[in-house]
């Protein structure tokens, strides 16, 4: 299957003139768009190349550090269940962190409490 990245790159010139900068915290899944990546690199899907991430951490005002999430329910040790995220079970990809712009944040979808975001913390820890 090939990849579109020329409709990625019209999408997101338009997110780069963008001047807004939303309001986040740590512990929150935002729909944001990924865009289309190369390789193994988690793709958006969609119109918009949109797919949830948890804000692990902020950065700045324009800057934090996001986990894509995943529906699948495949096991494997850098995916960390997360458990129901708007009725659908949902896994960190802990191989997949990166740092976005906030740009890219469409829609606030929900808080984890800090009883599921610990081990997400913990395990972040243990990559590095």
């Amino acid at each position: 299957m090939r990849k579109d990245f020329d409709t990625w790159n019209v999408c997101k010139k338009e997110l780069d003139v963008k001047a807004r900068h939303l309001v986040y915290r740590a512990q929150e899944v935002w729909w944001c768009h990924l865009g289309v990546n190369i390789g193994f690199e988690q793709d958006g899907t969609g119109e918009g190349f949109n797919r949830p991430v948890l804000i692990v951490k902020g950065l700045s005002r324009s800057t934090c550090i996001v986990l894509p999430l995943t529906s699948s329910v495949k096991i494997h040790p850098m995916r960390i269940p997360l458990g129901l995220v708007k009725g659908k079970e949902a896994s960190a990809l802990l191989s997949q962190i990166r740092v976005i712009d906030t740009r890219r944040l469409i829609e606030r979808v929900c808080f984890i409490g800090r009883e599921r975001f610990e081990p997400i913390q913990k395990a972040v820890r243990d990559l590095f």
